[in-house]
């Protein structure tokens, strides 16, 4: 029997705090050699210590990274990348809104204009700015001139609450915020200078000399969604979006391609949007944010609009291509990221007549937005997921055990992110930082892996595939089990079209609720499905239907509102009164089957369990044929509560008529 590798964090190993050639602080453990381009500086002890040294000692851990400096970094800066193309294609246009098109040349004029007023304002190299602006060709002119001044941008959605607008100013020490007038108001006790663009191209003429940058100073400050805790707030430099936006490995953008901005500008897919446009001379088009698309009709707005490549977020396009799946037929590249892309739903697209390029994109922010991808031409009938591939030029990952080793292909393991697109880390968290930021151990040049806390494996093509997360794994009756395995497997039975398997209960009453979205799903055969395939300990304790799984505002499944949902459904079932004769028990076993649902108490309403009119036309023909006995259609719709619909009945017959 396999034993578990001794884990880093755990009690017995024994580790020093280290420095890289760069200047980054991490944690190593004193029986492996040290990488090269590493050094320890501090005495051994355990995980914790080590973090707790480096989090005490914020100017040794913030000292300031080594660059070679802007003559011979070798890095160029996104202005650099937009400034050439803006030689070349100067009246093409670069990015457009609802009511203006600013060219290349208008965009490169009048973010010079504004970034010479960010300097009158004393911003200067690593500062960073707050752009708190209204979707439109201001947000674009406002990036690029901070980028410009040598500071980094710091985007807040003007639609987030004041709360999390507030510590996204606050937490990442904007010098300054670049917003309206109208919004001005509301940022008036965070004690952070706020102007308008207006009010920044007045003060350009007596700004100082814009500084030398390079590709290693920070470019921009991206917060985590907070689903875990407090946001973080992670520094991208220019290397790492230039990484990105003219990745070798990724279908290249060119001049007239249009492509869609309909991320909010704080998601990391606006990345994809921005930066891999305007670095190929691509135009960018402003709509509504993808909610609003999807609500209203996505395929007519992006045929209207021209549009030829999109990033999707992932739960988006699961839900898009079963509604529509024409939606994104006139596309000539769509990418789809941030959660797991369901099987069905890319078996949905490539029957349509979508005939561009289809890619899988996997990479948390930490890695600048992707660091693997996989095309997508073919999904196979049984196929349990879909790959997310390999990765991209100047990314490296590693999967590893517990013990930082790597596992053989086939085996899981940890996926570890190294190269060109790891990031700089959390600003003003150095401990942090040094936990998830370690010495890459298969380089070196001193540079880093970061710990992404997915478990994935390298199938038999040698296509990594994304099997979950390390914190959802959860003991169940002493075994060691894997929502996202649950669900992939679940998600094979005809008719599921989503599925959430939740943890819920603690200690020994730990059990999981699948929370199920699909078509006319009987719960009780996929139930019986599910014991007949799995292990015993892997079923799911309770089946619900779901209207559908929900996600938050960064595209990814809302967890608090799944854990919420299996909540409901379980004080549900608590409170549950069993059948009490023939008529009650024929209706429980009814509803049961036409609502999809479990465990139907006597005290239930036929509506709050999700029913409908058209599933009450049903229940009122089966009752009718079933018992031999006559009710309205109005009766149905009326007498909602399960007993006082059987005592209808049993007004109009004594028993069942079978």
């Amino acid at each position: 029997m396999r034993t578990e590798p001794e884990s880093w964090d755990g009690g017995g190993a024994r580790l020093t705090v280290v420095r890289s050639v760069h200047g980054h602080v991490s944690v190593w453990p004193v029986n492996r050699p040290l990488p090269d381009g590493w050094a320890r500086i501090g005495r051994a002890g355990d995980y914790t210590a080590c973090l707790e040294v480096v989090a005490a000692d914020p100017d040794r851990s913030n000292a300031a990274l080594t660059c070679r400096g802007p003559a011979s970094c070798g890095h160029p800066t996104i202005s650099q990348l937009f400034t050439d193309v803006a030689r070349r294609h100067g009246y093409r246009p670069a990015v457009s809104d609802f009511d203006d098109t600013l060219s290349y040349h208008d965009l490169d004029r009048l973010s010079d204009v504004m970034a010479a007023g960010i300097r009158a304002e004393g911003v200067d190299r690593e500062d960073r700015v707050a752009v708190y602006l209204p979707r439109g060709t201001d947000v674009f002119v406002a990036l690029l001139a901070i980028l410009k001044a040598g500071a980094a941008y710091v985007p807040v959605d003007t639609r987030y609450p004041d709360t999390r607008r507030d510590l996204m100013i606050v937490n990442s020490g904007a010098r300054l915020v670049i917003t309206t007038a109208e919004l001005r108001a509301g940022l008036a006790g965070l004690g952070t200078p706020a102007v308008t663009i207006a009010e920044l191209a007045g003060s350009a003429r007596s700004a100082p000399t814009a500084p030398r940058i390079c590709g290693c100073h920070a470019a921009c400050v991206l917060f985590t969604s907070g689903s875990s805790g407090t946001p973080k707030a992670i520094v991208l430099e220019h290397r790492n979006l230039g990484y990105f936006a003219r990745n070798p490995a990724l279908p290249p953008l060119v001049p007239g391609d249009r492509v869609a901005h309909v991320s909010s500008l704080s998601f990391d897919a606006f990345n994809f949007e921005a930066w891999c446009s305007l670095a190929s001379g691509a135009e960018i088009v402003v709509l509504p944010t993808v909610p609003d698309l999807v609500a209203g009709d996505l395929q007519r707005e992006l045929r209207q609009h021209r549009v030829t490549a999109m990033l999707a977020p992932t739960m988006a396009a699961n839900h898009i291509v079963r509604e529509d799946r024409e939606a994104f037929s006139g596309l000539r590249i769509l990418h789809t990221g941030g959660d797991v892309v369901l099987p069905a739903a890319c078996r949905e697209l490539l029957k349509s007549s979508f005939d561009g390029e289809f890619h899988n994109l996997y990479g948390p922010t930490e890695a600048t937005t992707a660091c693997t991808s996989y095309r997508i031409v073919e999904v196979g009938a049984d196929q349990p997921n879909v790959p997310i591939g390999a990765p991209l030029a100047g990314a490296q990952v590693h999967l590893l055990d517990a013990a930082r080793c790597r596992v053989a292909d086939g085996d899981v393991g940890e996926l570890f992110i190294a190269g060109a697109g790891v990031a700089r880390g959390y600003l003003g968290q150095p401990g942090l930082t040094a936990s998830r930021f370690l010495p890459d151990p298969f380089a070196a040049d001193g540079s880093r892996m970061y710990a992404t806390g997915d478990l994935a494996r390298r199938n038999e093509a040698g296509q990594l595939e994304f099997l979950g997360r390390i914190d959802d794994q959860v003991k169940i009756r002493g075994y060691r089990v894997e929502p996202r395995e649950v669900e992939r497997i679940l998600a094979r039975f005809p008719g599921v079209r989503d599925v959430a398997v939740v943890v819920s209960g603690e200690g020994d009453g730990k059990h999981l609720v699948a929370l199920v979205e699909g078509d006319e799903l009987s719960l009780r055969e996929l139930r019986a499905y599910a014991q007949e395939v799995m292990p015993d300990y892997l079923v799911p304790g309770a089946f619900a239907i779901a209207a559908g799984i929900p996600a938050n505002d960064h595209g990814k499944r809302d967890t608090t509102r799944l854990l919420a949902m299996a909540g409901e459904e379980l004080r549900r079932r608590r409170k549950a009164v069993a059948p009490r004769d023939d008529i009650e028990r024929y209706l429980v076993g009814l509803w049961e089957e036409l609502l999809g649902v479990e465990d139907v108490s006597v005290l239930d309403d036929f509506f709050s369990l999700g029913g409908n009119s058209l599933l009450a036309f049903r229940l009122r023909r089966r009752a009718c044929a079933d018992l031999d006995t006559t009710i309205t259609m109005e009766e149905v719709l009326t007498v909602t509560l399960l007993a006082e619909l059987a005592d209808l009945l049993r007004a109009r017959k004594d028993g069942p008529g079978r």
